[in-house]
């Protein structure tokens, strides 16, 4: 059963940072891309980030290119996102989702299992 699970979210002052984890069971990270994905109120879902494969490549949308990163820990299955720097923003549901494609130019595409998003609020 493929499950993805994130954690790590929470309330931050701006220019602070926070590393979201997301795990991953029925499946291996090398056999997929797995891309972060951000909701805020209001707004349609944004793909912010990608890493496929192995050596992994990795794909950061513009708003938090620099910012950001993205890594894979395959012996424990999981999708790290490292955020610094952060913004008012970037106050949103942050989520993790299998993907089965990955591009250069719009990161992971055809996602099809999705975790339970944890919220992030970037507020002083």
């Amino acid at each position: 059963q493929v499950q993805l699970v994130e954690s790590g979210g929470g309330l931050v002052q701006p220019g602070g940072s926070l590393t979201l984890s997301c795990v991953a069971s029925g499946f291996t990270l090398d056999s997929y891309p797995i891309g972060w994905f951000r909701q805020a109120p209001g707004e349609e879902r944004e793909g912010i980030s990608c890493i496929s494969g192995s050596p992994p490549l990795t794909y950061y949308a513009d708003s938090v290119k620099g910012r950001f990163t993205v890594s894979g820990d395959k012996a424990k299955n999981t999708v790290y996102l490292q955020m610094n720097g952060l913004k008012p923003e970037d106050t949103a549901v942050y989520y993790c989702a299998r993907a089965t494609g990955y591009s250069d130019v719009r990161g992971c595409y055809n996602m099809d299992f999705w975790g339970q998003g944890t919220q992030v609020t970037v507020s002083s």
